[in-house]
């Protein structure tokens, strides 16, 4: 069986062979489509890893606590719900000692995204984001130290001048040298700061790179940018996911208290989970997929048209041919498996062509979004799935007609 399905797939490429030009166009339009299809569904899946491994610092088990970002009308009395006020730095350290849960707290303040950068006759744009953080942001953010050392409990406590720098920032100050950086002074601002550790590259995340931005101690930061509407994001790392829901009712009770709220009073705060944000993207790249291949296929379906009109010129100029095979012993079937043969073998054909270009051009969109190279194992396989559908389904018809063809009549065809 083997043996006599490769003599098919032989003469089936002598047959493309035979009408060259013919072929290529019609399989460089089933390429088309293909690219089309696996390029925008790599390219999708790309964008969804990137911001996967982007909110992975917020991940299964891990949540911040925000003030209630929206305004929820209220039937009662006929009186809204108001926006949450800033959490403040008092009420994210009452919180932080009161949390007693297998956990860990963090406390951060974004102070600017406009901070300028100096070390001896280098500077930096004034476009590096300064952010006070705690012993615990590193880890539960899930930003590793590519050299020296995280802030010790004392540093924090008493806002010292130490500073940890993004990889970006090395590169400026320091060419590349994480080593040369340590121990050096820099200036933000009018403010210096001793550099104690480099942060591992991360890319970007959000539009904002996780490379440019220097992290000082909290307590620093509030002392020299902090004011009475400054909100500090409270992170809460968790040592087992399966903790989540008994972590967020602590949470929720005990924020309730810090915040000072009445019973029967509306939260004025949320529990952000990154997974739930992760699930709202897959849902709704989900149905982008189905667009797209719902695109993909109007695509191929042009293309089956025009694979079916070339089959069917091919069985009218192949008609003696089809007669001489007949005569010395071909059977019907024989005949109607070598077209479809022919059709699906020019179908895979633009298939591998255009899943080679959806690679590339899926890798590129990705490259250009800061994403990892990815191999789209699932779209290869639904792309040579859809080529043999559409090879069988144009090349059905043109087949049945080339084995229905009466081979007296089929040797008298000039």
């Amino acid at each position: 069986m083997g043996i006599r399905y490769m003599e098919l797939v032989r003469l089936a490429l002598t047959s493309v062979r035979s009408n060259l030009l013919r072929s290529i166009l019609t399989l460089m339009i089933i390429a088309f489509g293909i690219m089309a299809l696996v390029g925008i569904l790599t390219a999708i899946d790309s964008i969804l890893y990137s911001m996967t491994d982007n909110f992975s610092g917020l991940g299964a088990n891990a949540y911040s606590i925000q003030p209630k970002s929206t305004t929820i009308k209220s039937n009662r009395g006929g009186k809204s719900t108001k926006r949450g006020e800033p959490i403040t730095y008092n009420q994210a350290i009452s919180f932080k000692e009161a949390f007693n849960f297998p956990a860990r707290v963090s406390i951060s303040y974004s102070a600017t995204s406009r901070a300028l950068v100096k070390y001896a006759d280098e500077k930096s744009n004034p476009n590096v984001r300064l952010r006070g953080v705690d012993e615990n942001y590193l880890d539960i953010s899930g930003l590793d130290l590519a050299a020296g050392r995280n802030f010790t409990g004392i540093e924090v406590t008493e806002g010292s001048h130490k500073a940890i720098i993004g990889k970006d920032i090395v590169t400026l100050l320091f060419d590349e040298n994480n080593l040369r950086a340590l121990d050096k002074v820099i200036s933000v601002g009018n403010i210096k700061y001793k550099v104690v550790g480099v942060l591992a590259s991360k890319g970007s995340n959000m539009d904002q790179s996780q490379d440019r931005q220097i992290l000082v101690p909290v307590l620093n930061v509030k002392r020299y940018y902090g004011t009475i509407r400054s909100n500090y994001e409270v992170k809460v790392g968790l040592a087992q996911a399966t903790d989540m829901e008994d972590a967020t009712s602590t949470t929720i009770g005990i924020f309730r208290n810090v915040r000072k709220l009445r019973i029967g009073q509306d939260n004025d705060f949320e529990i952000f989970k990154s997974d739930g944000l992760l699930d709202i993207l897959k849902e709704n790249t989900f149905y982008l997929r189905m667009a797209t291949i719902a695109i993909g296929l109007i695509t191929l379906l042009g293309a089956a048209i025009g694979l079916m009109n070339i089959m069917l010129v091919s069985v009218t100029e192949r008609t003696r041919e089809i007669g001489i095979r007949k005569a010395v012993g071909a059977t019907s079937n024989n005949i109607m498996v070598q077209f479809l043969t022919e059709a699906v073998v020019i179908c895979q054909i633009g298939g591998i062509v255009g899943i080679l270009l959806g690679m590339i051009a899926g890798n590129m969109v990705t490259y250009l979004t800061g994403g990892k190279f990815i191999i789209p194992w699932p779209w290869i396989i639904l792309g040579v799935i859809l080529c043999t559908v559409v090879g069988l389904v144009s090349g059905l018809y043109p087949a049945l007609k080339a084995a229905k063809l009466d081979p007296i009549e089929s040797l008298r065809y000039e």
